[in-house]
């Protein structure tokens, strides 16, 4: 079957399209290094060819991941991919086929959604519950399981909401997965800004069927250089997505790859958290006094990652993202209707000055005063 393009991606394409905004309150990465902040630790002899090392990724990014995941893994549970996108995309082709059914969250990273429509597979949404702060729980998962179930795909931290599942909830997963077979496969994309929290335990640590996917994008900010991985005990799951990737990405990004290892590496690692850390807190304090101050909006605080959900009282959220596109306004948000809350709005506290949030936040209070006038 075709694959279709889900909301979120076809708002964005659309909205790109147009004259760019001036501010944006919706981004949800941390602020972007730079080249030049790398550069000392690359070779200028590296060759831009394929490193011929390995088809499952550089050696030592691989084991730079497991280190940052806090496994003791072999290297070889570790496949590099284009992005976190990639290795889902990987699991779903090659875990799913029509007639199985795979349980997600909702809201959730609408990626599982349009692999499922298009493989023919059943997708069976579990609803967050927004009054207990999204709360995921873990008895509604068990209660969706058929003898169809082939996955379970879920967000730690959650995208959108920003909600953890706490450690003693993964391992009630885990022993579902266990217990009944079942893939579960949790997107750590948002892993490493955790606001008072520990970090949860990586799932592919918990099970042989735990598959855990992310990347250098959200917390490094490293988005363009399109380095994630997968990790899973399981060799027959590494073996098999890096031969399906074969006939897509075939091999990764050299250049990719060496930056992200030099990224990883554990000093650079805890300096570039700290600094993510230190202005996605701020910035999160910021959007909470926004929040609390128009009575228009209510919210829970994420409690890790970058964005968060506020509910949007008496308009639809799509008819005022596109409105805060045109002038005078010229802001970006993403509307909730891109995870299927039309009286939602996504906002997001990543991006550094350079996304002019502040600014953005004193345009969209405008707009909300000038239509309750």
């Amino acid at each position: 079957m075709k694959v279709t393009i889900h909301k979120l991606f076809d708002y964005l394409l659309e909205t790109t399209a147009a004259d760019p905004p001036e501010c944006f309150i919706g981004f949800s990465l941390a602020r972007s290094p730079r080249l030049k902040d790398f550069l000392e630790d690359l070779d200028p002899d590296l060759s831009l060819d394929w490193n011929g090392v390995s088809f499952l990724g550089l050696p030592a990014l691989r084991q730079r991941v497991l280190d940052q995941s806090a496994l003791t893994l072999a290297p070889d549970s570790v496949l590099i991919t284009a992005g976190a996108a990639e290795a889902n995309y990987l699991l779903f082709r090659q875990l799913l086929t029509a007639g199985d059914e795979i349980i997600t969250e909702a809201p959730g990273w609408p990626q599982a959604g349009v692999m499922a429509k298009a493989i023919g597979a059943r997708l069976i949404e579990v609803s967050r519950d927004e009054a207990n702060a999204w709360h995921l729980d873990p008895d509604a998962i068990a209660r969706a399981i058929t003898p169809r179930t082939r996955m379970i795909f879920l967000t730690n931290p959650n995208n959108p909401t920003g909600r953890l599942i706490p450690e003693a909830d993964l391992r009630t997963l885990a022993a579902l997965a266990d217990r009944h077979g079942i893939w579960l496969v949790v997107d750590e994309v948002y892993a490493g800004l955790e606001w008072g929290h520990p970090r949860p335990p990586a799932i592919a640590g918990l099970t042989p069927f735990g598959i855990t996917t992310g990347s250098v994008s959200k917390a490094l900010g490293l988005q363009g250089l399109r380095t994630g991985w997968m990790i899973c005990q399981t060799p027959s799951v590494i073996r098999d997505a890096m031969i399906l990737r074969e006939n897509s990405s075939e091999i990764m990004n050299v250049l990719g790859e060496r930056i992200a290892e030099v990224a990883l590496r554990p000093d650079r690692l805890a300096k570039a958290l700290t600094r993510a850390r230190a202005e996605g807190q701020d910035s999160l304090d910021r959007l909470d006094r926004f929040v609390r101050a128009e009575p228009r909006l209510i919210w829970h605080r994420p409690e890790a990652g970058l964005i968060g959900l506020a509910r949007l009282d008496g308009e639809d959220s799509e008819t005022l993202a596109r409105a805060l596109l045109g002038a005078p306004w010229r802001t970006f948000l993403l509307p909730g209707s891109a995870y299927g809350l039309p009286h939602h709005i996504r906002l997001g506290a990543g991006g550094g000055p350079e996304a002019r949030a502040e600014e953005g936040l004193a345009r969209l209070s405008q707009y909300l005063r000038k239509r309750s006038d």
